[in-house]
This record gives structure tokens, C-alpha cells and sequence, in this order.
């Protein structure tokens, strides 16, 4: 068995991968050496975050043009594991469409992610956008009067997506006593989260009931996977259904929202606020108006980095080839 990886992969896991693979023969080669050399022999691929850099899925580095196209013209390749939870990449769609088992690390960074979309919330919900930017116009601005954010609370959060990121994000969200309403693929009555058995259970809809959940949803999460039932699932039509100052949080992937009607929602005020971790196109273009606007917080699809998650990537990776190896 012939495993591409980068470099710096093949080096951390030498040995995990020979205990892995025990006395069957395997090679293991560099996308460096195979881009260098030509060679197209890979039975199993493993694209880590290393290989993939500061590339976007939009804008490729030549870099990784060059370790894609290894991948893609790898006739004996069966199976890759790559280091994102979502393999809408194109280059994973057209490898799926040849037959290529492409594993995601779905669940590697979820725990990051859950508290990167519940910070979000929280800086929107007390308003620290407003407090930031008067912090550095030097102006004392305390949040009094008609300014007084309304307590979380008793607020309802409507979650797109059931996956483990949404699921953790409803186990923070019910400790601080929101509401919950759930849109996915499919409604089951299952207990979301041990620890909270005695908490009101979320109200568990299917796609096609967004609409009517959504006049009374203070918080739209989307933590949902991209396909073509959830591609611009957020137009100008659902948010003018959302009740005034509602706000919208976006870790899943940019295209689930329609960006030039959030831009227009968010300023005419019919939408209230918005973290964004994703975009239509990443890099966001300097032109991008979301970049002034007082009552956004922008991150650059960063919201699932972490120092451990190469470490639990690398796991996932391991215990797949095992399980694909010995199958």
C-alpha cells in the first residue's frame, strides 16, 4: 500500500502509522517527493492542514494546485482523509464522483467551533462591537437607556444543523436559558445532551418548517453542512421574517447565505447583527461592505482553529486507515 501525505505528517506519524499498518507493506511518500517526482502510484491519501495552508477553497495556492492534482491523477487511489469537517472543496466532488472514498474529520474541531459560534453570540448579545468601537474613539459609552441590550434569557435560538458542533452549541445555549429550535434533515426524538435530561428539550423541525419558526427566532445559528438544499438558504425573504433586531451567526460555509441580502438586511436594520466566519468568496474582498459595517464581527474562517486539533485529526486518520487497511 503506497499512503501520500505531506512532509511534516509523514514525519509525526511514522510510527503510529508502521503500528498501524503491522506487517502489511506500505510505503509511505511526501506530496512534496510525489509532486517533484511524478509519481501517481497512491493508494490512500491524507491531506492535512499543513497541505492545505492558508489556501481557501476559492483561491489555491500553486502549492496546493499541484498537490490536488497528484490526488487527481492517482488512477490507483481509493480512499483520503482530509483535515476539514466539509468536503465541498471541488476538488473532493470530483474525486467522490470517480469513486474515491473522501473522509472528513466531522467532529475533530467541534468543541472550537461551538465556542467560537457562542462567542459570537455573546459579543453580539452584550454588544461589544458598539463598546469596542467606542473604546477606541476613547469615548465612555456605558449601554444605558434605549441602548440596554435585552437579556439572552428566554430568547429563542434557531439551529441549522444537528451535527456535533450544533449539539454542543445547544448544551451552552440551554445553560443560559434560550429556547430551542432545531432544522434538520430529519425529525427524531432523541434526548440531545445527557447532562441537560432535565432541560427543555429543542423543538425539532425539518427544513421545509424554517419559514415558520423564523418570526419568532431572536438568533439564527447555521451549523449545517453545504448542499444544495441548504445553498442560500438565508435570502432576503427569510430575513425579513426574522422580528426586529434579530441576530445571525455563520460557522457552517459562506454560500449558505445569500451575502448580498445580509449586506442589505444588516444595513437597512432589518437585521440587528451578525458574526461571520464564512463567506461567498474567502479571502472577503477589501470591497466587501461587510467589513464597516458597526454591527458585524468578522472572522477569516477561523473559528475551528486550535493548537490540539492537528493531534486529533491525525487520530481520526489513524484509526481510519486502520479500519480501511485490515477491512
Amino acid at each position: 500500500m503506497k499512503i501520500l501525505l505531506s512532509d511534516l505528517a509523514m514525519r509525526g506519524l511514522s510510527k503510529d502509522i508502521a503500528r498501524v499498518m503491522g506487517s502489511r507493506p506500505f510505503e509511505c511518500v511526501s506530496f512534496e517527493d510525489a509532486v517533484a517526482s511524478g509519481r501517481r502510484d497512491f493508494d490512500v491519501a491524507f491531506v492535512s492542514r499543513d497541505v492545505t495552508g492558508l489556501s481557501t477553497k476559492h483561491e489555491l495556492a500553486p502549492s496546493l494546485k499541484a498537490c490536488y492534482q497528484v490526488l487527481e491523477e492517482s488512477p490507483n487511489l481509493r480512499w483520503v482523509h482530509i483535515h476539514s469537517a466539509g468536503a465541498d472543496r471541488d476538488v473532493y466532488v470530483r474525486l467522490k464522483a470517480k469513486g474515491v472514498q473522501v473522509a472528513t474529520s466531522s467532529g475533530a474541531n467541534a468543541e472550537v467551533v461551538a465556542q467560537t459560534a457562542l462567542a459570537g453570540l455573546l459579543a453580539l448579545s452584550r454588544k461589544f462591537p458598539e463598546l469596542i468601537h467606542a473604546m477606541h474613539a476613547k469615548k465612555w459609552a456605558p449601554l444605558l437607556g434605549s441602548q440596554l441590550p435585552p437579556d439572552l434569557s428566554g430568547q429563542t435560538a434557531l439551529l441549522v444543523g444537528w451535527g456535533p458542533i450544533a449539539q454542543r452549541v445547544a448544551q451552552f445555549l440551554t445553560m443560559l436559558g434560550l429556547r430551542l429550535k432545531v432544522v434538520r434533515q430529519q425529525v427524531q426524538s432523541e434526548s440531545f445532551a445527557k447532562s441537560a435530561s432535565h432541560s427543555p428539550q429543542p423543538e425539532m423541525l425539518t427544513f421545509e418548517a424554517i419559514d415558520s419558526a423564523l418570526p419568532t427566532t431572536d438568533w439564527v445559528i447555521l451549523m449545517c453542512p453545504l448542499t444544495p438544499k441548504t445553498r442560500g438558504l438565508i435570502n432576503s425573504r427569510r430575513l425579513n421574517l426574522l422580528p426586529p433586531g434579530a441576530g445571525l451567526v455563520n460557522v457552517s460555509r459562506g454560500e449558505v447565505v445569500v451575502e448580498r441580502d445580509l449586506i442589505e438586511a444588516l444595513q437597512n436594520g432589518s437585521l440587528g447583527s451578525a458574526y461571520l466566519d464564512v463567506f461567498e468568496h474567502e479571502p472577503l474582498p477589501p470591497t466587501s461592505p461587510l467589513w464597516n459595517l458597526p454591527n458585524v464581527i468578522l472572522t477569516p474562517h477561523s473559528a475551528g482553529f486550535s493548537a490540539g486539533n492537528e493531534l486529533r485529526v491525525s487520530h481520526m486518520f489513524l484509526d481510519n486507515l486502520a479500519s480501511w487497511a485490515f477491512e
